[in-house]
């Protein structure tokens, strides 16, 4: 059996280009997708205290509009994905709120990220078929996250220059702050243009 895609990680340029569509019912696209599913359950199980809810494309270096999520995001008994492609979000709504996103492409480092509390998405499924989607809570935020791979947005973006927005994961298992000054100001793999723009 072949071996899982390793995910790609900052500062890979490839997580800063923009994706381009793909189309349906493409073998290359249902390769695609195959391995990111594969890449998913074998990084989460890597990782004791984590788990995989969604990847995007350019993760494992494909620069597609493809993006796969995991339909029971608090099981990690269950592996399957749903994937989505040419993902695009249509309306947010809702109240700001700010919570905790992490990354397989920025390993380490968390954020306490502002996203709209909700959001409508319209993608195709694998057939072609098109839908849309309304999320709220922490399904929009995911949807958001991954969609943001697409056009070379991560999330540390969003919370560029918040001293207290950063977090690591401990040996427990548990969110704690990180010193800002010494692991993410002028950070090059983070930030490979310099921390202010």
């Amino acid at each position: 059996m072949a071996k899982a895609k390793e995910v790609i990680v900052t500062p890979d340029p490839r997580l800063r280009k923009k994706s381009v569509k793909v189309k349906a019912r493409d073998p290359e696209v249902e390769q695609i997708i195959k391995e990111m599913i594969k890449s998913c359950i074998d990084w989460e199980n890597k990782h004791e205290f984590e788990l995989t809810t969604a990847m995007a494309a350019p993760q494992l270096g494909y620069n597609k509009r493809i993006i796969v999520v995991r339909e029971d995001m608090s099981n990690k008994d269950n592996a399957t994905f749903i994937p989505l492609l040419n993902p695009e979000v249509i309306k947010t709504e809702g109240k700001t709120q700010y919570d905790y996103e992490g990354c397989l492409s920025v390993p380490t480092i968390y954020g306490k990220v502002p996203r709209p509390a909700k959001v409508r998405i319209k993608a195709q499924l694998e057939d072609g078929t098109e839908v849309r989607l309304k999320a709220s809570d922490f399904l929009a935020r995911t949807l958001m996250h991954e969609i943001d791979h697409l056009n070379g947005i991560l999330f540390i973006d969003h919370i560029k220059g918040q001293k207290d927005a950063f977090y690591k994961l401990n040996d427990q298992g548990d969110l704690e702050p990180l010193d800002y000054d010494t692991y993410i100001k002028n950070n090059k793999d983070l930030y490979p243009d310099g921390e202010e723009n």
